[in-house]
């Protein structure tokens, strides 16, 4: 099984406002949408995946299990709550959102209720998100690698987190990007509006192609079905080699998500 190239993002979306970007990209042809516990919009997400009246197999949804839901008494619990709000019997794929701050819960123990959530069949698919090589290590040797579908991490390109994506790589654990458009920080990158302007695309186009054609999963979000529809036209833009050294040449190590209480020691 594996992981749409490209999806719906739905963070800091709430209320009607999620509800309308879901419901005008499901009828763009998003097919993949990704939300989280703490979003606070799993139930607007259902409502909005409902009404399309899409058949669910025809859908690819995710959603992560937040910090205070990690405990074994608590994971499965939890992630039943979102499958109703979310209005369905599965998830494709349950993500750890973060590893449990200062280690208060053991890898072993939250990836255990994990795999044991995938077992009763509550997820297709399980993941991480996050995590460090380190913590990667530790998830593998609780679930395996080939268990692992992905690991959604911050990566744009001022952030290319190389050696974390080599590692996974190694592993045959497929790479998520979000913030993929470092929060518009790279869309007047003079470099990515010329290729843009040479590809007659936008910048957020190119800056999403140049994710998917190395391989990883981006799940942008939108308000606007101007940008949701630009975005989804991402899939037919192939960028040359030399577009890519070019981009690739923008790494400068900017972190732009970095919560104190949560964030691990990072590669």
């Amino acid at each position: 099984m594996s992981i749409p190239l490209f999806g719906l993002g739905t963070f800091r979306l709430k209320d009607q406002v999620v509800i309308d970007s879901v419901s005008q990209a499901l009828e763009l042809g998003y097919r993949a949408v990704d939300t989280a516990q703490i979003y606070g919009n799993e139930a607007e997400v259902g409502q909005a995946v409902a009404a399309s009246g899409i058949a669910r197999d025809q859908l690819f949804l995710t959603s992560k299990i937040w910090t205070e839901n990690l405990g074994a008494d608590k994971l499965i619990p939890s992630l039943k709550e979102s499958l109703s709000k979310l209005r369905t019997e599965y998830l494709d794929l349950t993500l750890i959102h973060w590893p449990s701050p200062k280690g208060a819960v053991p890898v072993s123990e939250f990836m255990g209720a994990l795999a044991e959530a995938k077992a009763q069949g509550l997820t297709r698919q399980i993941g991480v998100s996050n995590f460090t090589i380190d913590l990667l290590r530790q998830a593998i040797d609780v679930a395996g690698k080939e268990a692992i579908a992905t690991n959604q991490i911050e990566l744009h390109p001022y952030l290319q987190n190389r050696k974390l994506v080599e590692f996974m790589h190694s592993q045959g654990i497929a790479v998520t990007s979000y913030m993929t458009l470092g929060y518009g920080k790279v869309l007047t990158d003079p470099v990515i509006q010329k290729i843009a302007g040479q590809h007659n695309a936008t910048p957020a186009q190119v800056t999403l192609a140049w994710a998917m054609q190395l391989g990883y999963a981006v799940i942008p979000s939108s308000t606007r079905r101007e940008n949701l529809a630009g975005n989804l036209k991402s899939q037919n833009l192939t960028l040359s080699a030399e577009d890519m050294a070019l981009i690739a040449s923008l790494d400068s190590g900017l972190r732009l998500t970095n919560p104190e209480s949560l964030a691990p020691a990072w590669d």
